[in-house]
């Protein structure tokens, strides 16, 4: 998933240009910015494992071993930021036991609350696709193949 890198301005002034100085110019507010924080929120829910496809986390385990590949924020967390609106898609691995309908809740508000509060935006909407549900035995079998691709 590609996060766009645009930028959105908001103008806060007033009718005569005259208002208070904290009003007087533009705010510009990147698309990446608002897709880290998404992903920064939907990560805070302790019911997902991960975000990100099958491929997407794939390619972010090779980003991350590349320097200066970065961290994966916004793996798996697609914007749409326009004047005054966002929208936000994630893909979701969700632990194991987890009720579905409840964690993507818990992910949607969370998202809309600490975008709204950090952007003045307004989400009107958090699509969530849930992938997959990541398995207690899996991290073993995830460690073990990390390891053998480091060995050979």
């Amino acid at each position: 998933m590609a996060v766009m890198t645009e930028t959105t301005q908001r103008r806060n002034a007033s009718q005569d240009g005259k208002g208070a100085p904290g009003t007087r110019g533009s705010t510009a507010i990147a698309d990446t910015v608002v897709a880290k924080i998404a992903g920064m929120a939907a990560r805070e829910i302790p019911e997902v494992h991960n975000l990100g496809g099958g491929v997407t986390r794939a390619f972010g385990a090779v980003r991350q071993r590349v320097p200066g590949g970065g961290t994966g924020v916004t793996q798996g967390v697609k914007v749409e930021v326009g004047e005054r609106q966002a929208a936000v898609d994630l893909d979701v691995v969700v632990e194991y036991g987890a009720a579905i309908a409840d964690t993507a809740a818990d992910i949607r508000t969370n998202v809309v609350n600490a975008v709204e509060r950090m952007t003045g935006l307004e989400v009107v909407e958090v699509n969530i696709a849930v992938d997959d549900v990541h398995l207690p035995d899996e991290e073993e079998d995830e460690s073990q193949q990390q390891e053998s691709r480091r060995v050979a």
